[in-house]
């Protein structure tokens, strides 16, 4: 979601995407980038867009502010997406007239939306401390672009970020690093909900919870839509349970965004 403008500008979608997921594979992790379903290499040329795992009812697709709004609302996570123990956090939700942009500086910050963006929003949430364990924290955001492809760029920039900045600065307290991503696209490693999925996993630090701690971050996107899930780990918290909690989360978006944007018999 960051300042990857000048690279969009100068490189088609299909060659930046290859150029992404070429760099993100480690030896032994995977087909080549060129011999992805979906992506095509700098040289063979044009798109080979990924199947969207929805059969979409264009008439139930957003074409405005006001329906890509409402269906954030009713697609994006609640407290009971991430199980029983999840509450609201407070704030509770932010934008939707702004978004979360990583700097050159390696720092986020919220910024104007763009044009290509509908709607989005994000909240907060959180599994209180118990049983000698710290506060989990986790976010979720729903984004709904203005075209499938503008959503797969958010996806490229995404992975470009972390290769950008492997150490990132969250707010003024926190801070993550060592981060590492991976990506399947659908059909691979058994992924068949959604066009493309990202995850990343690091370590999380900051002032009240101190650290390392785990840090995941789930993204998968569909159609003109991407959803995410965040989850900040704290004392006793391990990267399994916050990859189980962002997975369940992320899956629970995706079911919503199917049933409400597909097709009824």
């Amino acid at each position: 979601m960051g300042h990857v403008g000048d690279l969009r500008r100068g490189l088609g979608l299909p060659v930046l995407v290859s150029l992404l997921l070429l760099t993100a594979c480690s030896p032994g992790g995977g087909a080549p980038a060129e011999n992805k379903p979906g992506v095509s290499s700098p040289a063979t040329g044009g798109p080979a867009p990924t199947p969207s795992v929805l059969d979409a009812d264009p008439a139930r697709l957003p074409d405005d502010r006001e329906s890509a709004l409402a269906l954030v609302r009713q697609v994006i996570a609640t407290p009971d997406s991430f199980g029983p123990d999840a509450v609201k956090r407070t704030p509770y939700e932010s934008g939707p007239d702004t978004w979360p942009v990583l700097g050159a500086d390696c720092v986020w910050r919220r910024a104007k939306t763009p044009d290509s963006v509908l709607a989005t929003l994000t909240r907060s949430f959180e599994l209180p401390a118990a049983d000698g364990k710290g506060p989990l924290r986790l976010s979720a955001v729903v984004t709904v672009h203005r075209t499938r492809d503008d959503a797969r760029w958010e996806m490229a920039e995404s992975l470009e970020e972390t290769m950008r900045c492997p150490a990132q600065r969250l707010r003024r307290d926190e801070r993550i690093g060592s981060m590492l991503s991976g990506v399947l696209l659908s059909g691979e490693g058994g992924q068949h909900t959604s066009e493309d999925t990202l995850t990343e996993s690091g370590e999380f630090h900051s002032t009240e919870l101190g650290g390392p701690h785990p840090y995941e971050w789930h993204q998968a996107q569909t159609l003109q839509f991407t959803v995410a899930v965040t989850g900040k780990g704290a004392k006793g918290r391990t990267a399994d349970e916050l990859s189980g909690l962002s997975s369940r989360a992320v899956a629970t978006m995706l079911t919503r965004l199917e049933s409400a944007v597909e097709k009824r018999s």
